[in-house]
């Protein structure tokens, strides 16, 4: 999750939609009200918050069912614009129930499909699965480690799609890849998180403690949404879209 201060300040110029929702980088800091709201209250734009219990794949216990849809209810309590999950079962196919419960508690708000698509078994199955669900858009990066590597599936999903639903590339997009993947992909839309980081103003410092169990995350540092690269990437798509 990016500082709420970076969603809230950087992102006024923002085209399209918002995405809020944690762990950044496993940090298991989930979004909470109180950030919804201030996010709300700072960006003229559609927030869609995730609604993903904890890191991993996407085979759900009973206990994080639950856990998932009482986030739900809450966040249509702070009046989220939309939500963003997806559950799997655990040979890789859409897990249909479950996306039927969450749905059900979510209208009436519109759902877009999150990354758990890139895990499926089968991603022609899963996207007219989604579409029968009644998901308004899938977020992929083509089932492979980026959307520029699964340019080629992306590009079958919206060729396949027909309008039916949204599919949107995201996975590794920057300035230097979005042209080539919009125009190459035939997508309406794009989802990147357009960061960097922004070192800490604490003049303190113990550099023996790492907070998230990994040395391999600052600790005093923290990752902002970008205001150049956020107005550079909507240039780019006013251009081709």
């Amino acid at each position: 999750m990016f500082s709420s201060m970076s969603q809230s300040q950087e992102c006024r110029g923002f085209k399209h939609s918002d995405e809020t929702g944690g762990p950044y980088a496993l940090m298991l800091l989930s979004f909470t009200g109180g950030l919804l709201q201030v996010v709300k209250e700072s960006v003229r734009i559609p927030v869609y918050v995730m609604i993903r219990p904890r890191a991993g794949d996407f085979l759900y216990s009973d206990w994080e069912v639950e856990v998932m849809k009482r986030d739900i209810e809450q966040m249509k309590i702070h009046r989220a614009d939309g939500l963003v999950f997806g559950a799997l079962t655990e040979d890789g196919r859409i897990d249909t129930e479950l996306c039927m419960e969450l749905l059900a508690a979510s209208r009436p708000l519109p759902v877009t499909f999150h990354r758990a698509f890139d895990m499926v078994h089968d991603p022609a199955v899963a996207l007219e699965a989604l579409i029968s669900l009644g998901f308004e858009r899938i977020l992929t990066s083509g089932c492979d480690c980026s959307a520029l590597e699964g340019l080629p599936v992306i590009k079958r999903l919206v060729e396949q799609a027909k309008d039916r639903i949204v599919i949107m590339p995201g996975g590794g997009i920057t300035e230097r890849n979005l042209q080539r993947i919009l125009e190459a992909s035939g997508s309406q839309e794009f989802h990147c998180s357009a960061r960097s980081s922004k070192d800490s103003t604490m003049k303190f410092r113990n550099s023996n403690v790492s907070m998230g169990g990994s040395l391999s995350i600052p600790e005093y540092a923290v990752k902002v949404a970008d205001v150049t690269k956020v107005r550079t990437l909507n240039a780019i798509a006013k251009n081709i879209l």
